[in-house]
């Protein structure tokens, strides 16, 4: 099962590999930073090495778009946004992260759904013609969106809810909490996703071994 990270030229650290770091946590998934270059470059200077091309990416059974600073550059690159329209969420799960909010509403994925994003984002996101909420997450069917960087965990814990299970998924939250705060901390996290985890709510058959 392949989770993919969209990662772009000026990436947000905390938005990126802190869901990389939670997903990893689950034995046996395939989670891969997926990039339109080899190598990318954060917003704070670190290098990182693409995993995954954005077209497997496309195929993957759940992507988390990423955020960074040049996201709007990212909405305008006609290659990224053409190859970009292969995500489809009535097959995988899509999910923003602050800004990758903005890539899901130019790509008509958010129409008629309200998102979560940051507050520097928030402006461009409206003029997209999507409602901001002002909460951490949200997700309706197959899509979601976070809004700050520390919620990041949030859409990785409601990914393999869905994908794999709430066991798994509170065994990886509970993995990454701080010593002396887990309970609290994974108690607070299920607060904001259970209410977007539908019981009965076909899981995704993997589209990877």
């Amino acid at each position: 099962m392949h989770i993919a990270i969209l990662t772009f030229e000026g990436y947000n650290e905390l938005d990126s590999l802190i869901a990389l770091g939670v997903l990893n946590r689950v034995p046996g998934l395939r989670v891969t930073i997926a990039s339109p270059a080899p190598r990318v470059r954060s917003m704070n200077g670190v290098v990182i090495e693409s995993m995954a091309t954005l077209e497997d990416a496309c195929a993957a059974d759940a992507v988390i778009v990423g955020s960074g600073v040049a996201t709007r550059e990212v909405v305008e690159d006609p290659s990224i946004m053409t190859t970009l329209r292969g995500l489809d969420p009535s097959r995988q799960l899509l999910a923003g992260q602050c800004s990758g909010a903005l890539v899901l509403a130019r790509l008509g994925l958010l129409d008629g759904v309200p998102a979560c994003t940051d507050l520097t984002t928030k402006p461009w996101v409206v003029a997209a013609g999507i409602s901001v909420l002002d909460q951490p997450f949200f997700a309706r069917g197959n899509v979601a969106t976070a809004g700050g960087c520390l919620a990041s965990h949030y859409l990785a814990g409601w990914a393999l809810a869905r994908l794999v299970g709430r066991e798994a998924a509170e065994s990886a939250l509970h993995y990454v909490a701080p010593v002396g705060e887990k309970e609290e901390y994974v108690s607070r996290a299920w607060a904001n996703i259970d209410p977007y985890l539908v019981t009965g709510f076909p899981q995704l058959a993997s589209s990877q071994p």
